[in-house]
């Protein structure tokens, strides 16, 4: 029977050197183009209407692995992923730093990063949220479907290298600090104000 490419890969470039590895990509394009440290993998690939999915079989090689979608002969879509080194830092993004006093929520993205700051996607590091200020914390959650631990306290390990934390008002002005740490990683701070 023909084997058909994976429909749940994971977003990451960490192998054994020279481990044939299959590449899947999903792309809406008319044809795809992959590429190894800037270097032409194959030809055009043009998009598979049956699996909906592009894919090759290639050997492993620590890097940039980029795929570049193309309508016709112009750039459509561009996407890489980076070899990771060890995890090293927490970093913390949030879409809005001044919040309204009363039940407010800020999002705030945490993603375990290595030194030269690339996303260290097999990080499972448990992190802990500080919360400094009139905010308390609603929940952090990695969105692993099989963890079946308390999303409402202050520690959860990270899945895919990555966490969410739900920060919520509590009625008083001010700033709020938050805090996350997990063990041997350099931790990361957000400064949110909460006003009226």
């Amino acid at each position: 029977p023909k084997s058909e490419p994976s429909m749940d890969a994971w977003s990451f470039w960490n192998y054994t050197e020279g481990q044939i590895i299959r590449v899947v990509c999903y792309a809406n394009t008319e044809k795809t183009q992959l590429f190894l440290n800037e270097k032409q993998v194959d030809d055009k690939k043009n998009y598979d209407q049956n699996t909906g999915i592009t894919y090759w079989d290639i050997p492993y090689m620590p890097g940039k692995l980029e795929v570049i979608g193309f309508n016709g002969d112009r750039e459509a879509a561009r996407y890489a992923i980076q070899t990771s080194g060890r995890p090293y830092a927490i970093t913390a993004t949030v879409e809005k730093q001044s919040l309204k006093k009363d039940k407010d929520l800020a999002h705030i993205v945490l993603q375990v990063v290595d030194e030269k700051g690339v996303p260290v996607m097999m990080s499972d590091d448990e992190i802990t949220c500080k919360i400094e200020g009139h905010a308390k914390l609603l929940g952090l959650e990695a969105g692993n479907n099989s963890d079946m631990g308390d999303y409402t306290d202050n520690r959860q390990r990270a899945f895919l290298g990555r966490l969410l934390a739900y920060i919520q008002t509590t009625g008083q002005t001010g700033e709020i600090k938050v805090t996350f740490s997990a063990t041997w990683l350099k931790p990361a701070e957000i400064k949110l104000n909460s006003e009226k």
